[in-house]
């Protein structure tokens, strides 16, 4: 077995397979909350570790009157509620630098978004909190390259980084997982996520709202956990329809437990 990292009383290592599950942005307090119990109640169920995600701030929504979330102080203390209620680990997305200190008075893990993976000082600062960081290959980035932005983040004495495959662009407003990534971003010895649903997007339609291929989900993922990924990364939501951001490549919450026992048994096979 190989030990990776804490995130809080969470261990990531070889043996088990660990999720990042939650909706794309925190909607309001109530939803979050509900949402959160629902996945805690079905990784308890199916025994896996489960780390809570939700954005306080889509500060990359295409579309200026898209919803973006309730902000810094809002969201962060909602997911102090859920950490604290729940017992759970929470992730949440930052991009400027000066975000990273507050975030890292409620969050248990930073995330860099794709499209600011290779921002400097950003890493920098996420990596100077001291907390994991999960750093999300951007959809122009080449697997070899993110071998970068992990050194930027590993010269503030902080090792404890996972990476994400979340797609590669494919023409315009299409992404296409290739899995041969999976192993090559392994090579740095650190724990390699698949973002299942980001990877499902159609980005930016003319309508200014990203679409999505919900339906291949299961395919996606289970392809992941074969490829060798530590983690799996998905959006889910109780009635996608209806989510103010991602909806279209999210995964409603009452297929998320059948999902999970199918992902665990091909990780313990593999």
């Amino acid at each position: 077995m190989s030990v990776y990292f804490n995130i809080d009383h969470i261990e990531l290592n070889s043996d088990r397979l660990f999720f990042i599950l939650g909706p794309c942005v925190i909607e309001d307090e109530k939803i979050t909350l509900q949402i959160a119990e629902s996945i805690k109640r079905i990784t308890d169920e199916v025994d896996v570790p489960f780390i809570f995600k939700a954005s306080f701030d889509k500060a990359n929504r295409s579309s200026l009157k898209s919803f973006r979330g309730p902000g810094l102080k809002k969201g962060l203390a909602i997911l102090r509620k859920v950490k604290e209620e729940l017992a759970v680990p929470v992730l949440s997305d930052i991009h400027e630098p000066w975000q990273a200190e507050p975030a890292a008075e409620v969050l248990s893990a930073i995330q860099i978004p794709a499209f600011l993976c290779r921002q400097t000082d950003l890493l920098l600062t996420a990596g100077k909190t001291g907390l994991p960081v999960n750093v999300k290959k951007g959809q122009f980035m080449a697997p070899e390259d993110m071998t970068f932005a992990v050194a930027k983040i590993k010269s503030t004495g902080n090792s404890r980084i996972m990476i994400t495959e979340r797609g590669t662009f494919f023409g315009y407003r299409n992404l296409v997982v290739d899995f041969r990534n999976i192993p090559i971003m392994r090579e740095t010895g650190l724990p390699v996520i698949l973002d299942v649903t980001h990877s499902l997007q159609r980005p930016t339609a003319s309508s200014g709202v990203s679409g999505g291929d919900p339906q291949f989900i299961p395919v996606i993922a289970s392809a992941g956990v074969v490829s060798g990924a530590a983690g799996i990364f998905m959006e889910v939501h109780p009635d996608p329809e209806q989510a103010l951001s991602d909806g279209n490549n999210s995964l409603q919450i009452k297929k998320l437990q059948a999902l999970l026992i199918k992902l665990k048994k091909l990780y313990n096979i593999n």
